[in-house]
C-alpha cells in the first residue's frame, strides 16, 4: 500500500511540474532594450512593500545560456547578470519613494 502511494505522488508531482514548466513564459532580450534588475538585498528588511526592482538599465550584449551584459545609464558602468534576474522594462516613472497610509477610525 506505502509503495502505491509513493508512486501516486511522484506521478502527481511530475504531471504538476510538466504543467508548470508549460506557463513559464522565456525572456528575451535583446541589444539596447531596457531592463530592470531584481535586487535581493531588500529582502533582509522585514518591510514587505519596499521596492525591489532597481534600473533601468540597458544590454549591451546577450550571451548564451542566460548571461546578459547591461549597463548602468547614469553611471555607464557594465556588469554581467544572470537573465532570471532582469525583466523587461515597458517605460514609464520608477517610483522609489516611500509611502505610508494611516488609518484612523472614523
Amino acid at each position: 500500500m506505502r509503495l502505491f502511494s509513493y508512486e501516486n505522488a511522484k506521478l502527481y508531482k511530475e504531471k504538476t511540474k510538466r504543467w508548470h514548466d508549460q506557463k513559464i513564459q522565456a525572456r528575451v532580450f535583446e541589444k539596447r532594450q531596457k531592463v530592470l534588475l531584481f535586487n535581493s538585498r531588500l529582502k533582509l528588511f522585514p518591510c514587505k512593500l519596499k521596492f525591489r526592482w532597481s534600473g533601468p538599465f540597458t544590454v549591451v550584449q546577450v550571451y548564451p545560456f542566460g548571461a546578459v551584459e547591461v549597463r548602468e545609464d547614469q553611471s555607464g558602468r557594465e556588469f554581467k547578470e544572470n537573465g532570471q534576474r532582469l525583466k523587461h522594462y515597458w517605460g514609464g516613472a520608477v517610483d522609489r519613494e516611500k509611502t505610508s497610509i494611516t488609518l484612523e477610525d472614523p
